[in-house]
């Protein structure tokens, strides 16, 4: 595929293009213990980018789709004490501005996690546009941001001897998306 960056005026080409999940990859860090970073990833997810003179970008993920790699974990990642994705199946995002600062690529948004919508914002880059080996427009985009984990009501912790805990309330969330044009 090859990728031209966008110079035009317009801060993604104008279109609806849809999140490949496929070509895409939603994830997440967060320190355990100050010492090690625990990843994770997000397989279960759709979403939408609108392109052009007001662009915006929308997405749905599947909680019961949300790994660290660690069954064991992920168990309890799933269970009340975190997303509770019995009771709360879905995490959303909605755009409420997409601006550049030079480079730089700017979201703010409504993040709702167990039904708590919270404000963020994601910086990142429009990679670039390009056609695939099957004819399908296709565009990049990088994104990442920090969250509070507590202000969605992951609350869970461990004390550690000495005072700390095992978990800090930051969440680096990071988004490739790479989306194709909708018909």
């Amino acid at each position: 595929m090859t990728i031209v960056a966008d110079t035009s005026a317009t801060l993604i080409p104008t279109g609806t293009w849809s999140i490949d999940p496929v070509w895409s990859a939603l994830e997440f860090e967060i320190e355990k213990l100050g010492l090690v970073t625990v990843k994770g990833r997000i397989p279960g997810f759709t979403g939408t980018i609108q392109g052009g003179a007001s662009p915006s970008i929308a997405g749905r993920v599947d909680a019961s789709t949300i790994t660290t790699f660690d069954e064991t974990r992920d168990g309890h990642v799933q269970a009340p004490d975190f997303f509770d994705t019995d009771r709360y199946p879905e995490l959303r995002f909605e755009s409420t501005a997409v601006a550049t600062n030079g480079d730089e690529l700017i979201v703010e948004g409504d993040l709702t996690i167990k039904d708590v919508t919270k404000p963020i914002e994601l910086k990142g880059r429009f990679v670039g546009a390009g056609v695939d080996p099957y004819g399908n427009d296709r565009i990049g985009l990088e994104l990442a941001g920090t969250v509070d984990r507590t202000e969605f009501g992951l609350n869970w912790n461990a004390p550690l001897p000495g005072g700390d805990f095992l978990l800090p309330n930051e969440v680096v969330l990071r988004a490739t998306l790479a989306a194709v044009k909708a018909a």
